[in-house]
């Protein structure tokens, strides 16, 4: 009785705090590492002598690390809940920047960056409060996987620019020791906070007491699917999955080709985001910005994807979700295209305020993950899409480097952007949910 009361206190459903600790974990893997390690980008290349290749080589494969360790991460989260892998994040993470003050030479650096600080990145920070808010949410679920991911964009806005202070204050190993610092002491009591479903705190998803007449509930549980009823004549029978909810296990949803439009359309997507974004103060150096300039230029991007995620999640749970997937990839490649073409500041400036959209559609997908696939396996099914989709993000950055380094310029690489970019829109305009097993 306690457990419920408090689960309720003040009328505020439990899994919005579930919500709020998800967010500060998504924060601090933003402002430290995804939006912040670009800071370190040149000051390493620079003091260890390295190519752009091979910089960005750090950063490939530690994006194929999480591809690879994603099914079992996935499993593991299923298994035992999200805490542990948020815990092992945070502290390995931490520490792992603390040792990367210490490194001289480009055989430690890797040492470090992918056996020490991404060893559990993605599962801890990426994988672990996605599957909170699908567990903790039905009808609210793009929302509540928008609140956290956008949580990505507040860590840029609030944690780079200290971090980018810090470093030209004080150089970057001094940064990188504080970062580890903060990662620790910020992110280890919020981890501890967290809790793995509703029905382990006598509540279900979506804030219903479980011992409540759930009969009561059951319109506002059907409203999400009442549009997919209508468009297929079958409100009997939907009603009937809604009450034994779509549950697929892994083997399942591999046979379906939502599935892998998925893995497909978020290869290309996180493909042409991460080259970007890892090369994003070099991008922005070479169409004629000052560091300084481009320091600014990220942490507004990181700002604006703030709004841009809320308001694409606030309608996602309205809409089409593919269409509406579409529809940002479209924006993202108009963003790309003024960036390669437009001249003057206006166009470095538009290109960074449109490109948040791309990012902004991330929770969408993985809520469309889960309104595909449902609640029981998501962790192993999302890890085990990771395990095919990261390989993307893996290439690209390299791929970047390479030809940087073979044409000292970012020009060849534009169209290729923007190709790839379509590419993910025509898929994700192309699903439609796979037909519930038997």
């Amino acid at each position: 009785m306690t457990g419920k009361l408090t689960a309720q206190l003040n009328g505020l459903f439990y899994g919005w705090r579930m919500v709020a600790a998800g967010s500060v974990i998504r924060m601090l893997g933003g402002g430290f590492h995804l939006y912040g390690f670009t800071i370190f980008f040149l000051p390493i290349t620079n003091e260890l002598g390295l190519s752009r290749a091979a910089t960005s080589l750090v950063f490939s494969l530690a994006r194929a690390e999480g591809a690879i360790e994603g099914p079992l991460a996935g499993y593991m989260i299923d298994k035992y809940g999200p805490r542990p892998m948020m815990l092992a994040g945070i502290l390995l993470s931490g520490i792992g920047y603390m040792l990367l003050a210490t490194v001289h030479s480009y055989t430690a650096f890797l040492v470090v960056y992918l056996g020490v600080i991404s060893l559990s990145f993605s599962a801890g920070f990426m994988h672990s409060p996605m599957v909170l808010a699908n567990s903790w949410f039905i009808r609210r679920r793009a929302m509540a996987m928008t609140l956290i991911s956008s949580a990505i964009g507040i860590g840029g806005t609030l944690i780079t620019p200290i971090l980018a202070f810090t470093v030209a204050q004080w150089g970057w190993r001094y940064g990188a020791f504080v970062a580890g610092v903060g990662l620790i002491v910020t992110g280890v009591p919020v981890a501890l906070y967290v809790k793995r479903s509703p029905e382990s705190m006598g509540l279900v998803p979506d804030g219903v007491s479980a011992n409540t007449d759930q009969s009561r509930n059951a319109p506002e549980h059907r409203k999400a699917g009442s549009e997919h009823e209508h468009e297929h004549g079958h409100e009997h029978e939907h009603e009937h999955e809604h009450d034994s909810p779509r549950e697929f296990t892994l083997k399942q949803a591999m046979r379906t080709a939502a599935f892998w439009k998925l893995v497909l359309a978020t290869t290309t997507r996180v493909g042409v985001f991460n080259s970007i974004t890892v090369h994003f103060v070099p991008i922005m150096v070479w169409r004629g910005a000052s560091e300084a300039k481009a320091t600014a230029l990220l942490a507004t991007m990181a700002l604006m994807s703030l709004p841009s995620h809320l308001f694409i999640g606030w309608i996602a749970d309205r809409v089409n979700k593919p269409k509406l997937m579409a529809s940002c990839m479209l924006l993202g490649a108009v963003a790309v295209a003024i960036l390669a073409y437009g001249q003057g500041e206006w166009a470095l400036w538009t290109f960074t305020l449109l490109f948040t959209f791309v990012e902004a559609l991330f929770p969408v997908s993985w809520a469309t993950v889960g309104d595909y696939f449902g609640r029981q396996h998501f962790a192993t099914i999302r890890g085990s899409m990771s395990f095919f989709y990261l390989w993307g993000p893996a290439l690209g950055p390299v791929i970047t480097g390479y030809v940087y380094d073979q044409n000292q310029s970012y020009a060849p690489l534009m169209n290729g952007y923007i190709a790839i970019a379509l590419i993910a829109g025509l898929l994700y305009a192309s699903l439609r949910a796979p037909k519930t097993p038997a």
